[in-house]
């Protein structure tokens, strides 16, 4: 398909008419199509879609074609867009008009034109054109048949567009799937999915029809069972109804102890269910609280960012502060000698006030030497003191030794309690463990017989098969045996009658004046003559041959009969003569046998275990009690050297009280003597340092402020925030930067952004859930003591329940076949591991296509470091069979195409338009395409990657193909010299031709 000429009038952007001449466009092989954006680029392409197909792309597509008139005609001007293409070797005009509301010829308003179309054919022999069409509906198909592709085709092959390609490669597999199905166009397979589907629903309605009455059976049943029988949680068409329904009215015949324990079993998986429901609500609650946390975090954000100022102003005042701070010690060290000062005089006064009159005007050295005195006299009374502590010690410990015994009194009782009761515990886990051993036993036994069991059933069906194959032999060896005799009495009958015409047929060979080969004679009178039915040697042989392929035919069948008796013999021999149908309900029987066996056989391991947590147990108390009754023997003897002890300590305080209540009284009396006068000495020496200090921080605090920029120290102690200030307004950052903290982790906690992403929880619906699992729980307890009765009407029951389900069989047989082929074709059978539709699996056959098409031109584009590849892993939980990687050759990783930067997205969503577009027109018949567009984009690559793409559309061109770029990219106006300018004015847009 080649463009020549287009011409638009009163569309889009355009008012008035304007033509392009692609030709001249062509002949540079690639030309450039450019304007400012809203000019209508992409209106000039609309136009060639509207041409060829009556309708424009996408969602630009409105109504009946009303929308594309421009608002810049004149009223008088009707909307029309002419193109004049070649395709399949045709020169074709057509020429279109949309629904136009024109003024009335006579009053006022608008009346309503109808769409019209015209199609024309260059006429080479005549040099004129010719009319072939005005038809829509008729242009319509023509054209479609022509290019071999619908609209969505066609502007996905020839008017490539860039972001659909782009989101093409990041998309999930459903949505390369619509597009995909829309270009092979894979409906029929769609169509066979849906036959199978509608075919699966109507053996399904057979199967349900059946299974009611099935259940039918089974609630009589639970009615002559007063209730004891548990009716299969399944409906009608489920899968294994029948058995659930026949295992059910067994179990309901069995003993009241079994009945009993299935009981238990039903209570158990109620339990089970509720654990879940309970689980499934707190994982609710969890996500409603997540889900809380982050409304709590945006919130906090938006309150943050309405204090910003005022945490800004914070921050200043605090900076002054901080520049204060350098002038603060010498600040603090004057403030605190002044107050040291203050408070060495006063402590000089209080300290001598208490002193006796002897001492009272004692200066720092007779202070000193007094306290020294006291301190030699207080040191004397140390021994005494530690007897007295050792003293409370030992009672404390005696407490302790009391509280020890009482403990072990109590570990005692305890682990007497338990150990009383531990036979009784033993005996009921060890019988848990023989009833699992024995279960165990009896599956593998009856696992032993069901493989035998499986091959007698096979050699029984082969035996039926060979019975009828032996049968139809022998019938065929009876035929073949009479035609071999019917050939064999017709070559004899030729052959005497041959015989009896013999002379005849040599007389055919005698010569006169040769000898006769019977008589020698060379004279020949009379020669015997052929008859009218007379047999010659060649008839005879051709009778003698059909005799010998009857005969072999013959034998041929014999043999076969005998082959096949023998397999019957041998198969006959491992089946017997029992009926397959008997033997398939034995097999069923035996398998049903060995499941429930092997049911029973798991819960060993469990029980084993439990017991030997209990022996564990055991052990641990029995040394328990061991030890409490040796440390109760050693507490004795410990008790009895602590008395001992105690009187020892008793007599030593009484001599060192003397005549104060205690040894601490004593102490105290020479502790406070010795401390007046330390005291007294220290405070004098303080009040004489504490003025040396003073006058040595005043000059300190001078030198400080000026250093640090203050012209006195009054500036800096103003400019210094006080602890409480510096501690609220540090707090206040604090808090801001804390919250500001606290709210950017809470946004980025990948769990909370995953809650905030997710629907809102549902904790009522899941509280419902819990609480229907719980009443469930205890009507399944209700139902146990239930479990008592069961009556002879059972058997009559069961019977006709086992007689509708050998009926159901075949026909359940039928609906796994067809569902299983409908699960397969849908992609939901678990025998389809990719999850791959019918319709899926050809897609990605296109698609591999398509990667492999395009990895040539992505090759050349990225100087050879990517390489498309389709991949049919499945994403997540969803469906396999359209996945599209992309292998870096730099690092020899397969990776997703969504990991692609915006350059490289853009190469290689247009190398796969590219592919795309080869892929599509092969199946569309090998139709070429002469002119291509290719839609914006190219702004993400930078100078040496553009060159290799306008080197890959460059290539393009060869064999007289032409190539149109749209695009604003100003770098590409310098480089491509053929260009198309839209111009846009407030008249409307208009076209112009550079370069050509």
């Amino acid at each position: 398909m080649r463009l020549h000429r287009l011409d638009i009038t009163a569309f889009g952007p355009f008012g008035a008419t304007q033509s392009v001449d692609f030709d001249a466009l062509s002949a540079a092989g690639l030309f450039l199509l450019h304007g400012p954006t809203g000019a209508g680029k992409t209106s000039v392409l609309d136009a060639v879609c509207y041409a060829l197909y009556g309708s424009v792309p996408g969602a630009r597509q409105n109504g009946q074609g009303t929308h594309l008139r421009s608002d810049h005609a004149e009223p008088g001007t009707r909307t029309e867009v002419r193109l004049e293409l070649t395709v399949s070797g045709r020169r074709l005009e057509i020429t279109r008009q949309p629904p136009w509301a024109r003024p009335k010829k006579r009053g006022t308003g608008t009346t309503l034109d109808k769409a019209q179309t015209w199609l024309r054919e260059y006429d080479a022999e005549r040099g004129a054109w010719k009319d072939l069409s005005r038809s829509h509906q008729e242009i319509g198909e023509e054209i479609t048949q022509l290019l071999g592709m619908s609209r969505e085709q066609f502007c996905q092959v020839v008017l490539l567009p860039q972001g659909d390609f782009a989101r093409f490669l990041r998309a999930d597999a459903e949505a390369r799937g619509k597009l995909l199905g829309r270009l092979f166009d894979t409906l029929r397979f769609a169509e066979v999915e849906k036959r199978l589907a509608e075919r699966r629903r109507a053996t399904e309605a057979r199967v349900r029809e059946a299974d009611t009455a099935l259940l039918a059976d089974a609630h009589r049943m639970q009615q002559a069972a007063g209730g004891a029988m548990e009716l299969p949680d399944l409906a009608p068409g489920d899968p294994g109804l029948a058995g659930a329904v026949l295992a059910a009215a067994a179990v309901a015949r069995s003993a009241a102890r079994e009945r009993l324990t299935i009981a238990h079993c039903w209570l158990t998986a109620a339990e089970s269910v509720h654990v879940g429901a309970q689980r499934e609500l707190a994982e609710t609650r969890e996500l409603a609280r997540a889900q809380a946390r982050f409304t709590e975090a945006r919130q906090r954000a938006a309150r943050l960012e309405e204090r910003s100022g005022e945490h800004r102003a914070a921050q200043q005042r605090m900076e002054r502060g901080r520049k204060a701070e350098t002038v603060a010690p010498a600040l603090d060290l004057r403030r605190d000698a002044v107050s040291l000062h203050e408070k060495a005089v006063r402590a000089e006064e209080h300290a001598r006030r208490p002193l006796p009159e002897e001492h009272a005007e004692a200066d720092v050295t007779g202070l000193a030497a007094a306290a020294r005195r006291a301190a030699e006299e207080l040191g004397g009374l140390d021994s005494a003191r530690r007897a007295e502590g050792r003293l409370t010690q030992l009672l404390a410990e005696r407490a302790g030794l009391d509280r020890q015994e009482r403990e072990d009194e109590h570990a005692l009782r305890e682990a007497d309690a338990w150990l009383g009761g531990w036979e009784g515990l033993r005996a009921g886990l060890q019988q848990r463990i023989d009833a699992a051993g024995e279960a165990a036993v009896r599956a593998e036994q009856l696992g032993a017989r069901r493989e035998p069991a499986r091959r007698r059933v096979d050699a029984a069906r082969r035996r039926d098969a060979l019975t009828e194959q032996v049968e139809a032999a022998d019938r065929q060896a009876f035929e073949s045996g009479r035609r071999a005799g019917d050939r064999r009495q017709d070559w004899l009958d030729l052959r005497e009658q041959r015989l009896n015409g013999i002379a005849a047929e040599l007389a055919a060979h005698l010569t006169d004046g040769e000898p006769c080969a019977v008589c020698g004679a060379t004279e020949h009178p009379a020669p015997a003559r052929k008859d009218a039915g007379h047999v010659d040697r060649e008839a005879e042989q051709r009778a003698f041959d059909a005799h010998q392929e009857a005969e072999e035919e013959h034998a041929r069948d014999k043999h076969r009969t005998v082959e096949l008796r023998s397999a019957l013999d041998t198969v006959t021999t491992e089946a017997g003569d029992t009926p397959a149908d008997r033997l398939a309900t034995e097999l069923h029987d035996l398998e049903r046998e060995f499941e429930q066996a092997r049911r029973e056989a798991s819960a060993l391991h469990a029980a084993q275990e439990e017991l030997r947590r209990a022996e564990r147990e055991r052990e641990q108390r029995l040394e328990a009690r061991q030890g409490a009754a040796v440390r109760t023997a050693s507490r004795v003897t410990r008790r009895e050297t602590l008395e001992r002890e105690q009187v020892t300590l008793e007599e030593e305080l009484a001599r060192a009280r003397g005549a104060a209540a205690s040894v601490a009284d004593r102490a105290a009396q020479l502790e406070r003597r010795a401390a007046l006068l330390t005291g007294a000495a220290d405070a004098v020496r303080a009040a004489d340092e504490a003025a040396t200090r003073l006058k040595e921080a005043d000059a300190r605090l001078a030198d400080a402020a000026y250093r640090a920029g203050f012209d006195t120290p009054a500036a800096a102690a103003a400019a210094l925030l006080d602890p409480a200030a510096h501690r609220e307004l540090q707090l206040r950052l604090d808090a801001w930067q804390s919250e500001e903290t606290a709210v950017r982790v809470a946004l980025a906690e990948p769990e909370t952004a995953r809650a905030a992403q997710q629907p809102p929880a549902d904790t009522a619906a899941a509280e419902q859930r819990a609480a229907g699992a719980e009443r469930r729980m205890r009507e399944t307890a209700s139902a146990r003591d239930a479990a008592q009765r069961a009556t002879a009407e059972l058997d009559r029951l069961s019977a006709h329940a086992e007689d509708g389900a050998r009926r159901l069989a075949p026909l359940r047989e039928e609906y796994d076949r067809v569902a299983r082929l409908a699960g397969l074709t849908a992609g939901t059978s678990a025998d389809n591991e990719r999850r791959m539709r019918l319709e899926s699996y050809v897609l990605a056959a296109r698609l591999e296509q398509v990667a492999a098409a395009a990895t040539a031109r992505l090759r050349m584009m990225s100087s050879g470091r990517y390489t498309l590849v389709h991949s049919d892993d499945r994403s997540g939980r969803g469906r396999s069979g359209l996945g599209l990687h992309v292998v870096d050759a730099w690092t020899g990783r397969e990776r997703d195409t969504a990991t692609l930067s915006g350059g490289e997205t853009f190469f290689a969503s247009l190398a796969l338009a590219l592919g795309l577009a080869d892929v599509v027109t092969d199946e569309a018949g090998g139709v070429r395409l002469d002119t291509l567009f290719i839609d914006e984009g190219f702004g993400s690559l930078d100078d040496q990657t553009l060159d290799e793409v306008l080197d890959v559309l460059d290539s393009l061109r060869e064999r007289d193909r032409s190539v149109g770029i749209v695009s604003h990219v100003a770098d590409l106006r310098r480089r491509v010299h053929a260009q198309l300018e839209v111009v846009k004015g407030r008249s409307g847009s208009t076209l112009r031709q550079r370069g050509v």
